[in-house]
């Protein structure tokens, strides 16, 4: 799928509303000078005319008189840029003064050099892409960099098992999706790093050019619910669960903290397996055990949790405790 799609029409859009005026600009900003200086004017239209003037040699002559007049209208176009950078100067302007001023010098604002996408437009949708997410400012200082197993180095059990999920998240995020592990299942106590890999791995993701949907089970549930008893039937919005099917990778937090009944247990199964069907990558954090799991949930749906996705275990003291 790539960039979330309506981050990349919004920026789309914004990039060719800044190339626009930019050039708008440039020609405002050349109409006043024309209108103070004639001559300069005179000097543009000349230039202007270039074209066409070329356009009537190219059909009237050829050979060697082609090559000979095309060398002429080269001469005197350059003669006319410096008559023209001279005036400005002279007048006390830059001699680029009527130029589009853009804020990308490697694009012109458009967003692609060539073909290519530019590095500001990039930059632009990794940046919307961490607002859509829904990380908020947990990406500020959530990150695989910011990640530190030495908190649990008094317990080499957890430390060893911290390190080697801090490698197997770090593998996942830089290969993802080809990496052909599509799912995990990160259990284990609070305050062990569950969401401080999620956060980071949804990051990476992010940068790499993939759209990430990040939530905690409970506020998906609730989007579910108001899809299903709220929504006007006239209302044109998308629906707000579109977001959890669409995205090239869904994180969901701290399952099990929703109020479990018949329809949220529903709508996980519809989801899991939906985007399991369709080869999209999840990872769900959870805090019960997987006794737990199976007690809450219906087998449909801890079949593919224990079968799908690769489990990953936390162990140790809450780091959060430890950094006080």
């Amino acid at each position: 799928m790539g960039y979330n799609r309506d981050n990349y029409k919004k920026i789309r859009a914004d990039f060719e509303s800044k190339h626009l005026r930019a050039i708008e600009a440039a020609e405002q900003r050349e109409a006043a000078l024309h209108a103070e200086f004639p001559e300069l004017e005179e000097i543009d239209r000349a230039l202007s005319e270039t074209g066409f003037r070329i356009l009537e040699v190219s059909a009237a002559k050829s050979g060697e008189q082609l090559e000979k007049e095309m060398q002429r209208l080269k001469e005197e176009n350059m003669a006319l840029q410096q008559a023209r950078s001279m005036f400005l100067e002279q007048k006390g302007y830059p001699s680029d003064y009527t130029a589009p001023v853009y804020e990308c010098r490697e694009c012109s604002d458009t967003g692609y050099s060539g073909i290519e996408m530019c590095r500001c437009m990039r930059e632009a949708l990794v940046r919307a892409g961490y607002e859509s997410s829904g990380i908020g400012k947990l990406i500020n200082t959530q990150s695989f960099e910011t990640f530190d197993p030495e908190y649990q180095r008094d317990d080499a059990r957890a430390y060893e098992n911290l390190k080697m999920a801090l490698k197997f998240c770090r593998d996942y995020a830089d290969s993802f999706p080809e990496s052909g592990r599509k799912n995990m299942l990160f259990m284990g106590n609070t305050g062990l790093g569950k969401t401080h890999l999620s956060t980071a791995i949804a990051k990476r993701v992010i940068e790499r050019g993939f759209d990430v949907g990040y939530d905690t089970a409970q506020n998906i549930f609730s989007d579910f619910e108001f899809e299903r008893f709220s929504r006007s039937y006239n209302s044109n919005e998308p629906p707000r669960t579109d977001k959890f099917f669409d995205c090239d990778l869904l994180i969901i937090d701290d399952l099990g903290t929703e109020m479990t009944n018949q329809f949220t247990i529903s709508c996980l199964y519809n989801l899991i397996n939906t985007r399991i069907n369709q080869s999209k990558g999840m990872i769900i954090n959870t805090n019960i055990t997987r006794d737990e799991l199976r007690k809450r949930y219906a087998d449909r749906i801890t079949s593919r949790l224990f079968g799908e996705f690769v489990p990953i275990m936390f162990y140790g003291g809450d780091v959060r405790a430890k950094k006080l």
